[in-house]
Protein backbone atom coordinates (compact mmCIF):
# COMPACT_ATOMS: atom_id res chain seq x y z
CA UNK A 1 0.00 0.00 0.00
CA UNK A 2 1.03 3.49 -1.29
CA UNK A 3 0.79 6.07 1.75
CA UNK A 4 0.63 8.67 -0.77
CA UNK A 5 -2.43 7.37 -2.73
CA UNK A 6 -4.46 5.62 -0.19
CA UNK A 7 -5.84 4.84 2.87
CA UNK A 8 -7.65 1.88 5.08
CA UNK A 9 -10.76 0.57 3.78
CA UNK A 10 -13.12 -0.75 6.16
CA UNK A 11 -12.26 -4.59 4.84
CA UNK A 12 -8.62 -3.65 6.66
CA UNK A 13 -10.05 -3.47 10.10
CA UNK A 14 -7.86 -6.42 12.84
CA UNK A 15 -4.69 -6.98 14.32
CA UNK A 16 -2.70 -7.43 11.18
CA UNK A 17 -3.69 -3.55 10.05
CA UNK A 18 -3.02 -2.30 13.71
CA UNK A 19 0.43 -4.54 12.92
CA UNK A 20 1.00 -2.70 9.69
CA UNK A 21 0.32 0.69 11.29
CA UNK A 22 2.89 -0.04 14.42
CA UNK A 23 6.05 -1.05 12.24
CA UNK A 24 4.97 1.75 9.48
CA UNK A 25 5.06 4.27 12.79
CA UNK A 26 8.54 3.15 13.34
CA UNK A 27 9.50 3.17 10.10
CA UNK A 28 8.40 6.79 9.70
CA UNK A 29 10.26 7.49 13.29
CA UNK A 30 13.55 6.36 11.75
CA UNK A 31 13.72 7.85 8.46
CA UNK A 32 12.59 11.41 10.38
CA UNK A 33 15.88 11.10 11.98
CA UNK A 34 17.28 11.61 8.47
CA UNK A 35 15.26 15.46 7.72
CA UNK A 36 16.91 18.24 7.53
CA UNK A 37 16.78 21.03 10.46
CA UNK A 38 13.91 23.03 8.94
CA UNK A 39 11.93 20.20 6.98
CA UNK A 40 9.74 19.39 10.15
CA UNK A 41 6.74 21.58 8.77
CA UNK A 42 6.23 18.87 5.91
CA UNK A 43 4.35 15.71 5.89
CA UNK A 44 6.76 12.95 5.86
CA UNK A 45 4.84 10.05 5.86
CA UNK A 46 4.65 6.83 3.98
CA UNK A 47 8.94 7.33 3.00
CA UNK A 48 10.36 3.94 2.37
CA UNK A 49 7.23 1.71 2.37
CA UNK A 50 7.78 1.31 -0.76
CA UNK A 51 11.13 0.98 -1.80
CA UNK A 52 10.24 0.24 -5.09
CA UNK A 53 8.39 2.65 -6.71
CA UNK A 54 8.20 4.06 -10.15
CA UNK A 55 9.12 7.11 -8.82
CA UNK A 56 11.85 9.02 -6.73
CA UNK A 57 9.92 8.70 -3.28
CA UNK A 58 12.19 10.45 -1.00
CA UNK A 59 11.29 13.49 -2.94
CA UNK A 60 7.59 12.42 -3.14
CA UNK A 61 7.97 12.83 1.16
CA UNK A 62 9.61 16.25 1.47
CA UNK A 63 13.12 15.61 2.16
CA UNK A 64 15.66 18.44 1.38
CA UNK A 65 17.87 16.40 -1.36
CA UNK A 66 19.15 17.83 -4.31
CA UNK A 67 20.36 15.20 -5.92
CA UNK A 68 16.46 14.34 -6.06
CA UNK A 69 14.36 15.96 -9.13
CA UNK A 70 10.91 14.50 -8.94
CA UNK A 71 7.54 15.84 -7.56
CA UNK A 72 8.32 17.99 -4.57
CA UNK A 73 5.62 17.54 -1.78
CA UNK A 74 3.31 20.60 -1.37
CA UNK A 75 1.89 21.37 2.29
CA UNK A 76 -0.96 21.09 3.77
CA UNK A 77 -2.14 24.59 4.12
CA UNK A 78 -1.43 24.93 0.19
CA UNK A 79 -4.22 22.21 -0.63
CA UNK A 80 -7.27 21.87 1.23
CA UNK A 81 -8.49 18.99 -0.60
CA UNK A 82 -5.44 17.00 0.11
CA UNK A 83 -5.86 13.71 1.92
CA UNK A 84 -2.32 13.03 2.32
CA UNK A 85 -2.31 12.26 6.25
CA UNK A 86 -4.46 10.22 6.61
CA UNK A 87 -3.07 7.18 6.62
CA UNK A 88 -1.39 8.57 9.98
CA UNK A 89 -4.39 9.91 11.39
CA UNK A 90 -7.29 7.22 10.03
CA UNK A 91 -9.73 9.27 11.80
CA UNK A 92 -9.59 11.78 9.22
CA UNK A 93 -11.02 9.55 6.37
CA UNK A 94 -14.47 10.24 8.43
CA UNK A 95 -13.58 13.28 10.41
CA UNK A 96 -15.92 15.68 11.37
CA UNK A 97 -18.12 16.27 8.09
CA UNK A 98 -18.14 12.49 7.11
CA UNK A 99 -15.61 12.51 4.31
CA UNK A 100 -18.29 11.77 1.31
CA UNK A 101 -20.96 14.73 2.11
CA UNK A 102 -22.49 13.94 -1.50
CA UNK A 103 -24.58 10.97 0.10
CA UNK A 104 -28.08 11.24 0.28
CA UNK A 105 -29.46 10.00 3.33
CA UNK A 106 -31.60 7.24 3.19
CA UNK A 107 -31.07 8.01 -1.01
CA UNK A 108 -32.15 3.41 -1.83
CA UNK A 109 -28.77 3.83 -3.63
CA UNK A 110 -28.37 0.47 -5.69
CA UNK A 111 -25.24 -2.56 -5.51
CA UNK A 112 -22.00 -2.63 -7.31
CA UNK A 113 -21.81 -0.57 -10.16
CA UNK A 114 -25.44 0.82 -9.89
CA UNK A 115 -24.56 2.48 -6.73
CA UNK A 116 -21.34 3.79 -8.17
CA UNK A 117 -22.93 5.29 -10.53
CA UNK A 118 -25.75 6.73 -8.86
CA UNK A 119 -22.87 8.08 -6.20
CA UNK A 120 -20.82 9.90 -9.42
CA UNK A 121 -24.02 11.71 -10.11
CA UNK A 122 -24.62 13.04 -6.67
CA UNK A 123 -21.24 14.02 -6.13
CA UNK A 124 -21.02 15.96 -9.40
CA UNK A 125 -24.22 17.71 -8.10
CA UNK A 126 -22.35 18.38 -4.27
CA UNK A 127 -18.98 19.34 -5.53
CA UNK A 128 -20.39 22.52 -8.41
CA UNK A 129 -19.97 25.46 -7.38
CA UNK A 130 -23.11 27.11 -5.99
CA UNK A 131 -24.42 30.64 -7.21
CA UNK A 132 -22.27 32.34 -4.14
CA UNK A 133 -19.58 30.90 -4.83
CA UNK A 134 -19.57 31.69 -8.74
CA UNK A 135 -20.36 35.22 -7.61
CA UNK A 136 -17.51 35.21 -5.32
CA UNK A 137 -15.17 34.10 -7.79
CA UNK A 138 -16.72 36.84 -10.78
CA UNK A 139 -15.89 39.59 -7.90
CA UNK A 140 -12.34 38.45 -7.75
CA UNK A 141 -12.01 38.72 -11.37
CA UNK A 142 -13.96 41.77 -11.54
CA UNK A 143 -11.33 43.63 -8.39
CA UNK A 144 -7.80 41.89 -10.69
CA UNK A 145 -9.15 43.34 -13.72
CA UNK A 146 -10.09 47.00 -12.28
CA UNK A 147 -6.04 47.32 -11.13
CA UNK A 148 -5.02 45.81 -14.39
CA UNK A 149 -7.05 48.25 -16.76
CA UNK A 150 -5.67 51.06 -14.02
CA UNK A 151 -2.50 50.23 -14.69
CA UNK A 152 -2.41 49.77 -19.13
CA UNK A 153 -6.33 50.72 -20.07
CA UNK A 154 -5.39 49.65 -23.35
CA UNK A 155 -4.50 46.05 -22.06
CA UNK A 156 -7.32 43.53 -21.71
CA UNK A 157 -8.05 40.69 -19.60
CA UNK A 158 -9.37 37.57 -20.45
CA UNK A 159 -11.23 34.48 -18.47
CA UNK A 160 -9.84 30.87 -19.71
CA UNK A 161 -9.70 27.09 -17.84
CA UNK A 162 -12.12 25.72 -15.61
CA UNK A 163 -13.99 29.13 -14.69
CA UNK A 164 -14.80 29.60 -18.46
CA UNK A 165 -15.76 25.69 -18.94
CA UNK A 166 -17.71 25.91 -15.34
CA UNK A 167 -15.46 22.50 -14.61
CA UNK A 168 -14.12 23.79 -11.54
CA UNK A 169 -13.95 22.29 -7.60
CA UNK A 170 -14.55 24.54 -4.60
CA UNK A 171 -11.20 25.24 -4.12
CA UNK A 172 -9.81 25.55 -7.59
CA UNK A 173 -8.14 28.54 -9.00
CA UNK A 174 -9.37 30.83 -11.75
CA UNK A 175 -7.22 31.51 -14.79
CA UNK A 176 -6.66 34.95 -16.42
CA UNK A 177 -4.51 35.93 -19.22
CA UNK A 178 -3.62 39.72 -19.88
CA UNK A 179 -3.79 40.67 -23.68
CA UNK A 180 -1.27 43.91 -24.13
CA UNK A 181 1.66 45.02 -25.52
CA UNK A 182 5.04 45.13 -23.65
CA UNK A 183 8.94 44.78 -24.27
CA UNK A 184 9.32 43.30 -21.20
CA UNK A 185 6.31 41.73 -19.46
CA UNK A 186 5.34 43.41 -16.14
CA UNK A 187 5.54 40.23 -13.55
CA UNK A 188 6.97 42.56 -11.19
CA UNK A 189 5.09 45.67 -11.69
CA UNK A 190 2.10 44.06 -11.08
CA UNK A 191 2.71 42.13 -8.31
CA UNK A 192 4.09 45.75 -6.38
CA UNK A 193 0.27 46.69 -7.29
CA UNK A 194 -1.77 43.59 -5.98
CA UNK A 195 0.24 44.00 -2.92
CA UNK A 196 0.03 48.13 -2.63
CA UNK A 197 -3.70 47.57 -3.47
CA UNK A 198 -4.31 44.96 -0.76
CA UNK A 199 -5.33 42.43 -3.46
CA UNK A 200 -2.60 39.69 -1.35
CA UNK A 201 0.05 39.34 0.91
CA UNK A 202 3.26 39.30 0.29
CA UNK A 203 3.75 35.69 1.40
CA UNK A 204 1.05 34.67 -0.95
CA UNK A 205 2.07 35.80 -4.05
CA UNK A 206 4.44 34.21 -6.61
CA UNK A 207 6.03 35.65 -9.35
CA UNK A 208 7.13 32.60 -11.63
CA UNK A 209 9.05 34.26 -14.27
CA UNK A 210 11.26 31.54 -15.09
CA UNK A 211 8.54 29.14 -16.06
CA UNK A 212 8.09 28.23 -19.69
CA UNK A 213 4.80 30.64 -19.23
CA UNK A 214 5.85 33.44 -17.29
CA UNK A 215 2.66 33.83 -14.53
CA UNK A 216 1.66 35.08 -11.00
CA UNK A 217 0.13 33.05 -8.68
CA UNK A 218 -1.60 34.57 -5.68
CA UNK A 219 -4.00 33.81 -3.01
CA UNK A 220 -7.25 36.68 -2.81
CA UNK A 221 -6.57 37.97 0.30
CA UNK A 222 -10.55 38.92 0.65
CA UNK A 223 -12.10 35.78 -0.38
CA UNK A 224 -8.88 32.76 -0.74
CA UNK A 225 -9.18 32.20 -3.96
CA UNK A 226 -6.21 30.88 -6.38
CA UNK A 227 -5.44 32.76 -9.21
CA UNK A 228 -2.90 32.19 -12.06
CA UNK A 229 -2.25 35.51 -14.26
CA UNK A 230 -0.01 34.75 -17.57
CA UNK A 231 0.02 37.34 -20.64
CA UNK A 232 -0.74 37.16 -24.30
CA UNK A 233 -1.52 33.59 -24.45
CA UNK A 234 -4.44 33.40 -26.49
CA UNK A 235 -4.42 29.60 -26.87
CA UNK A 236 -6.01 29.37 -22.88
CA UNK A 237 -9.26 30.76 -24.52
CA UNK A 238 -9.53 28.92 -27.76
CA UNK A 239 -9.39 25.55 -25.45
CA UNK A 240 -11.73 26.64 -23.16
CA UNK A 241 -14.42 26.86 -26.12
CA UNK A 242 -13.09 23.70 -27.92
CA UNK A 243 -13.59 21.52 -24.56
CA UNK A 244 -17.07 22.97 -24.34
CA UNK A 245 -17.90 22.11 -27.81
CA UNK A 246 -16.77 18.40 -26.31
CA UNK A 247 -19.18 18.76 -23.45
CA UNK A 248 -21.91 19.19 -25.86
CA UNK A 249 -20.82 15.96 -27.88
CA UNK A 250 -20.22 13.97 -24.57
CA UNK A 251 -22.90 14.66 -22.23
CA UNK A 252 -20.84 12.26 -19.54
CA UNK A 253 -17.44 14.50 -19.90
CA UNK A 254 -18.45 17.03 -17.15
CA UNK A 255 -19.03 14.74 -14.37
CA UNK A 256 -16.38 12.47 -15.13
CA UNK A 257 -13.87 15.27 -15.14
CA UNK A 258 -14.74 16.21 -11.78
CA UNK A 259 -14.38 12.88 -9.92
CA UNK A 260 -11.33 13.11 -11.67
CA UNK A 261 -10.03 16.24 -10.48
CA UNK A 262 -10.46 15.81 -7.23
CA UNK A 263 -8.94 12.38 -7.34
CA UNK A 264 -5.75 13.96 -8.57
CA UNK A 265 -6.16 16.86 -6.56
CA UNK A 266 -6.54 15.37 -3.11
CA UNK A 267 -3.36 13.43 -3.83
CA UNK A 268 -1.24 16.74 -5.08
CA UNK A 269 -0.71 15.45 -8.92
CA UNK A 270 -3.27 17.86 -10.34
CA UNK A 271 -0.27 20.80 -10.94
CA UNK A 272 2.33 20.94 -13.91
CA UNK A 273 5.00 22.73 -11.79
CA UNK A 274 5.23 19.34 -8.98
CA UNK A 275 4.92 16.90 -11.97
CA UNK A 276 1.57 16.25 -12.14
CA UNK A 277 -0.98 16.78 -15.02
CA UNK A 278 -3.11 19.47 -15.59
CA UNK A 279 -6.73 19.70 -15.52
CA UNK A 280 -6.26 20.76 -19.53
CA UNK A 281 -4.47 17.15 -20.02
CA UNK A 282 -6.56 15.31 -17.87
CA UNK A 283 -9.66 16.68 -19.94
CA UNK A 284 -8.15 15.54 -23.47
CA UNK A 285 -7.29 12.09 -22.04
CA UNK A 286 -11.06 11.74 -21.10
CA UNK A 287 -12.09 13.39 -24.64
CA UNK A 288 -9.26 10.73 -26.44
CA UNK A 289 -11.18 7.87 -23.99
CA UNK A 290 -14.43 8.66 -24.98
CA UNK A 291 -13.98 9.31 -28.28
CA UNK A 292 -11.92 5.50 -28.85
CA UNK A 293 -14.24 3.89 -26.44
CA UNK A 294 -16.51 1.76 -28.27
CA UNK A 295 -19.87 2.19 -26.45
CA UNK A 296 -22.08 4.01 -28.26
CA UNK A 297 -23.74 5.01 -24.53
CA UNK A 298 -20.81 7.09 -23.86
CA UNK A 299 -22.44 10.35 -25.98
CA UNK A 300 -25.33 9.52 -23.65
CA UNK A 301 -26.76 11.19 -20.63
CA UNK A 302 -28.01 8.03 -19.62
CA UNK A 303 -24.64 6.44 -19.51
CA UNK A 304 -23.25 4.11 -16.73
CA UNK A 305 -20.61 6.64 -15.20
CA UNK A 306 -19.55 3.96 -12.41
CA UNK A 307 -18.12 1.62 -15.49
CA UNK A 308 -16.65 4.26 -17.56
CA UNK A 309 -15.04 5.31 -14.50
CA UNK A 310 -13.56 2.10 -13.51
CA UNK A 311 -12.53 1.38 -17.82
CA UNK A 312 -10.56 4.76 -17.36
CA UNK A 313 -8.56 4.24 -14.66
CA UNK A 314 -7.93 0.80 -16.27
CA UNK A 315 -7.27 2.35 -19.23
CA UNK A 316 -4.91 5.36 -18.19
CA UNK A 317 -3.70 2.79 -15.17
CA UNK A 318 -2.84 -0.55 -16.93
CA UNK A 319 -3.68 -0.20 -20.50
CA UNK A 320 -1.75 2.20 -22.23
CA UNK A 321 1.26 2.32 -23.90
CA UNK A 322 3.18 5.41 -22.36
CA UNK A 323 6.37 4.35 -23.73
CA UNK A 324 5.46 4.21 -27.84
CA UNK A 325 1.65 5.94 -27.88
CA UNK A 326 0.73 9.39 -28.05
CA UNK A 327 -2.90 10.94 -27.73
CA UNK A 328 -4.72 12.54 -30.70
CA UNK A 329 -8.25 14.05 -29.93
CA UNK A 330 -8.32 16.33 -33.53
CA UNK A 331 -9.98 14.32 -36.74
CA UNK A 332 -12.33 12.00 -34.34
CA UNK A 333 -9.66 11.07 -32.12
CA UNK A 334 -6.62 8.10 -33.08
CA UNK A 335 -3.47 6.96 -31.09
CA UNK A 336 -0.37 7.65 -32.97
CA UNK A 337 3.13 6.64 -32.64
CA UNK A 338 5.67 8.96 -30.72
CA UNK A 339 8.11 8.35 -33.78
CA UNK A 340 5.16 9.94 -35.99
CA UNK A 341 4.33 12.56 -33.72
CA UNK A 342 7.93 13.51 -33.50
CA UNK A 343 7.37 14.81 -37.05
CA UNK A 344 5.18 17.04 -36.93
CA UNK A 345 7.48 19.05 -33.46
CA UNK A 346 9.73 21.88 -34.13
CA UNK A 347 13.33 22.56 -32.40
CA UNK A 348 14.09 18.85 -31.92
CA UNK A 349 11.88 18.34 -29.32
CA UNK A 350 10.97 14.63 -28.80
CA UNK A 351 7.40 13.26 -27.92
CA UNK A 352 7.19 12.89 -23.74
CA UNK A 353 6.41 10.25 -21.41
CA UNK A 354 2.61 11.53 -21.11
CA UNK A 355 2.56 12.85 -24.96
CA UNK A 356 -0.94 14.92 -25.78
CA UNK A 357 -0.96 16.24 -29.37
CA UNK A 358 -2.32 19.78 -28.58
CA UNK A 359 -5.50 20.06 -31.12
CA UNK A 360 -4.76 23.77 -31.64
CA UNK A 361 -1.37 23.28 -31.95
CA UNK A 362 -0.11 19.99 -33.48
CA UNK A 363 3.55 20.43 -32.65
CA UNK A 364 2.94 21.29 -29.22
CA UNK A 365 3.28 18.23 -26.74
CA UNK A 366 0.22 19.01 -23.70
CA UNK A 367 1.84 16.45 -21.22
CA UNK A 368 6.12 17.25 -22.01
CA UNK A 369 6.24 18.90 -18.32
CA UNK A 370 4.22 16.37 -16.72
CA UNK A 371 7.36 14.60 -15.25
CA UNK A 372 5.52 12.83 -12.60
CA UNK A 373 3.24 10.79 -15.05
CA UNK A 374 4.36 7.79 -13.30
CA UNK A 375 3.01 8.56 -10.05
CA UNK A 376 -0.12 9.79 -11.85
CA UNK A 377 -0.48 5.75 -13.77
CA UNK A 378 -0.02 4.34 -10.48
CA UNK A 379 -2.64 6.10 -8.67
CA UNK A 380 -4.98 5.40 -11.81
CA UNK A 381 -3.94 1.91 -11.64
CA UNK A 382 -4.69 1.49 -7.28
CA UNK A 383 -8.30 3.55 -8.08
CA UNK A 384 -9.25 0.76 -10.88
CA UNK A 385 -7.74 -2.31 -8.31
CA UNK A 386 -10.22 -0.88 -5.49
CA UNK A 387 -13.15 0.16 -7.77
CA UNK A 388 -13.25 -3.07 -9.53
CA UNK A 389 -13.00 -5.00 -6.61
CA UNK A 390 -15.60 -3.18 -4.57
CA UNK A 391 -18.17 -4.02 -7.29
CA UNK A 392 -17.47 -7.38 -7.57
CA UNK A 393 -20.34 -9.60 -6.42
CA UNK A 394 -18.01 -11.62 -3.61
CA UNK A 395 -17.67 -8.07 -1.74
CA UNK A 396 -19.63 -7.53 1.16
CA UNK A 397 -19.18 -4.00 1.70
CA UNK A 398 -20.80 -3.16 -2.12
CA UNK A 399 -24.00 -2.45 -0.69
CA UNK A 400 -24.14 1.11 -1.58
CA UNK A 401 -26.76 2.03 0.70
CA UNK A 402 -24.57 1.43 3.67
CA UNK A 403 -20.87 2.02 2.22
CA UNK A 404 -19.58 3.91 -0.01
CA UNK A 405 -17.93 2.97 -3.03
CA UNK A 406 -16.76 6.05 -4.45
CA UNK A 407 -15.84 7.18 -0.97
CA UNK A 408 -12.88 4.38 -1.63
CA UNK A 409 -10.71 6.63 -3.91
CA UNK A 410 -12.33 10.09 -3.33
CA UNK A 411 -13.12 12.17 -0.03
CA UNK A 412 -13.87 15.86 0.66
CA UNK A 413 -11.80 16.88 3.63
CA UNK A 414 -13.41 18.76 6.53
CA UNK A 415 -11.40 22.12 5.78
CA UNK A 416 -12.94 22.29 2.02
CA UNK A 417 -16.43 21.77 3.53
CA UNK A 418 -15.79 24.31 6.20
CA UNK A 419 -13.91 26.73 3.17
CA UNK A 420 -17.46 26.10 1.66
CA UNK A 421 -19.11 26.75 4.61
CA UNK A 422 -17.70 29.94 4.85
CA UNK A 423 -18.35 31.23 1.31
CA UNK A 424 -21.91 30.66 1.85
CA UNK A 425 -22.34 32.85 5.20
CA UNK A 426 -19.78 35.27 4.30
CA UNK A 427 -20.54 36.27 0.85
CA UNK A 428 -23.90 35.66 0.19
CA UNK A 429 -24.99 39.19 -0.10
CA UNK A 430 -22.91 39.26 -3.00
CA UNK A 431 -25.94 37.87 -5.13
CA UNK A 432 -28.24 40.83 -4.84
CA UNK A 433 -25.54 42.73 -6.98
CA UNK A 434 -25.10 42.31 -10.54
CA UNK A 435 -21.02 42.09 -11.64
CA UNK A 436 -20.04 44.47 -14.14
CA UNK A 437 -16.64 43.28 -15.89
CA UNK A 438 -15.88 42.99 -19.43
CA UNK A 439 -13.86 39.56 -18.56
CA UNK A 440 -16.76 38.02 -17.30
CA UNK A 441 -18.76 38.86 -21.16
CA UNK A 442 -18.00 35.04 -22.09
CA UNK A 443 -21.02 33.18 -23.88
CA UNK A 444 -23.35 30.94 -21.64
CA UNK A 445 -21.75 27.56 -20.98
CA UNK A 446 -22.64 24.65 -18.83
CA UNK A 447 -22.23 25.46 -15.11
CA UNK A 448 -23.18 25.27 -11.59
CA UNK A 449 -25.89 23.76 -9.20
CA UNK A 450 -28.50 25.76 -7.52
CA UNK A 451 -28.31 25.57 -3.95
CA UNK A 452 -25.90 25.04 -1.11
CA UNK A 453 -24.45 21.77 -0.77
CA UNK A 454 -25.82 19.27 1.64
CA UNK A 455 -23.35 18.96 4.20
CA UNK A 456 -23.57 23.26 4.66
CA UNK A 457 -27.12 23.00 5.40
CA UNK A 458 -28.62 23.91 8.78
CA UNK A 459 -30.53 20.96 8.85
CA UNK A 460 -28.75 18.55 6.96
CA UNK A 461 -26.41 15.70 8.16
CA UNK A 462 -23.50 14.35 6.49
CA UNK A 463 -22.21 10.79 5.65
CA UNK A 464 -19.18 8.58 6.56
CA UNK A 465 -17.58 5.52 5.24
CA UNK A 466 -20.82 3.33 6.38
CA UNK A 467 -23.75 5.92 6.45
CA UNK A 468 -25.46 8.39 4.22
CA UNK A 469 -24.84 11.96 3.83
CA UNK A 470 -27.80 14.26 3.55
CA UNK A 471 -30.19 15.90 1.58
CA UNK A 472 -33.45 16.42 0.22
CA UNK A 473 -33.41 14.81 -2.79
CA UNK A 474 -31.47 14.24 -6.42
CA UNK A 475 -31.24 16.81 -8.94
CA UNK A 476 -28.48 17.52 -11.76
CA UNK A 477 -29.81 20.78 -12.64
CA UNK A 478 -28.72 22.12 -15.75
CA UNK A 479 -26.15 24.75 -15.15
CA UNK A 480 -25.13 27.78 -16.39
CA UNK A 481 -21.38 29.75 -15.76
CA UNK A 482 -22.69 33.53 -17.02
CA UNK A 483 -22.20 35.99 -13.81
CA UNK A 484 -25.84 37.20 -13.83
CA UNK A 485 -27.51 34.01 -15.66
CA UNK A 486 -30.84 32.91 -14.25
CA UNK A 487 -30.07 29.45 -13.07
CA UNK A 488 -32.64 27.25 -13.52
CA UNK A 489 -33.49 23.55 -12.50
CA UNK A 490 -33.61 20.57 -14.75
CA UNK A 491 -34.03 17.49 -13.50
CA UNK A 492 -31.64 14.67 -13.62
CA UNK A 493 -32.54 11.18 -16.01
CA UNK A 494 -33.89 9.02 -12.74
CA UNK A 495 -31.90 5.78 -11.90
CA UNK A 496 -33.00 2.92 -10.60
CA UNK A 497 -31.51 1.31 -7.80
CA UNK A 498 -33.30 -1.81 -6.69
CA UNK A 499 -31.59 -4.19 -8.49
CA UNK A 500 -31.39 -7.66 -8.32
CA UNK A 501 -29.25 -8.06 -11.79
CA UNK A 502 -26.11 -5.81 -12.02
CA UNK A 503 -24.41 -5.07 -14.69
CA UNK A 504 -21.61 -7.82 -15.38
CA UNK A 505 -17.82 -6.05 -16.32
CA UNK A 506 -16.60 -8.25 -19.53
CA UNK A 507 -13.07 -8.11 -19.66
CA UNK A 508 -12.63 -9.41 -22.74
CA UNK A 509 -15.05 -6.66 -24.19
CA UNK A 510 -12.08 -4.02 -24.10
CA UNK A 511 -10.54 -2.61 -26.41
CA UNK A 512 -6.59 -2.94 -26.10
CA UNK A 513 -5.19 0.79 -25.93
CA UNK A 514 -2.12 1.83 -26.76
CA UNK A 515 -0.42 -1.59 -26.62
CA UNK A 516 -0.15 -1.46 -30.57
CA UNK A 517 -1.04 1.86 -31.63
CA UNK A 518 -2.31 0.19 -35.27
CA UNK A 519 -4.07 -2.87 -33.57
CA UNK A 520 -7.73 -2.68 -34.22
CA UNK A 521 -9.91 -2.92 -31.31
CA UNK A 522 -12.44 -5.64 -30.14
CA UNK A 523 -15.87 -4.01 -29.40
CA UNK A 524 -18.12 -7.30 -28.52
CA UNK A 525 -20.32 -6.32 -26.44
CA UNK A 526 -23.04 -8.71 -25.93
CA UNK A 527 -25.15 -9.04 -22.46
CA UNK A 528 -27.66 -11.42 -20.77
CA UNK A 529 -30.17 -11.07 -18.31
CA UNK A 530 -31.62 -14.31 -16.03
CA UNK A 531 -34.59 -12.40 -14.97
CA UNK A 532 -38.32 -13.02 -16.37
CA UNK A 533 -39.88 -9.99 -14.83
CA UNK A 534 -40.29 -7.39 -16.99
CA UNK A 535 -39.52 -4.60 -15.16
CA UNK A 536 -36.09 -6.17 -14.29
CA UNK A 537 -35.62 -7.06 -18.19
CA UNK A 538 -36.43 -3.29 -18.72
CA UNK A 539 -33.82 -2.55 -15.75
CA UNK A 540 -31.39 -4.40 -17.26
CA UNK A 541 -31.60 -3.11 -21.16
CA UNK A 542 -30.75 0.35 -19.81
CA UNK A 543 -27.06 -1.40 -18.95
CA UNK A 544 -26.88 -3.62 -22.07
CA UNK A 545 -22.91 -3.07 -22.63
CA UNK A 546 -22.15 -2.09 -19.31
CA UNK A 547 -21.46 -5.95 -17.68
CA UNK A 548 -19.42 -6.66 -15.26
CA UNK A 549 -17.76 -9.88 -14.78
CA UNK A 550 -15.04 -9.69 -11.49
CA UNK A 551 -13.74 -12.61 -11.01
Amino acid sequence: MDPSLSWFQPEQEGPAKHLWLRLWQTQLEFDSMNLKEGDSDIESFGNSVNSQNLTNISVLNGKNDKNNSLVPRRRKFENRASTKGMMRHPDKVVGEYGGTPWRIENYPYGRGIIGLHEEIEHFYEHMSPTPVEHRVRGDVIRRIEQIILSLWPDAQVQVFGSYRTGLYLPTSDIDLVVIGKWSNLPLRTLEKEFLDKDIADENSIKVLDKASVPIIKLTDKKTEVKVDISFNMSNGVKSAELIKRYMHQFPVLSKLVYVLKQFLLERDLNEVFTGGISSYSLILMCISFLQLHHRPESQLVKANLGVLLIEFFELYGRKFNYMQTGIRIRDGGRYISKEEMQKDMVDGHRPSLLCIEDPLQPSNDIGRSSYGVLQVKRAFDYAYVILSNSVSALNMFRDCSKYSILGRIVRVTDEVVRYRKMVEQKFSHMLNSPITSPALSFTKVTGISTRAPRSLSSSGSTSSVDSGGSSEGSESPSRDTSPNSNIHHKPAPKVTSKHTQWPRYNKNNRSNHGGNVNQSSNNNNNSSSSTNHPRRKRQAARYTNHRIDIE
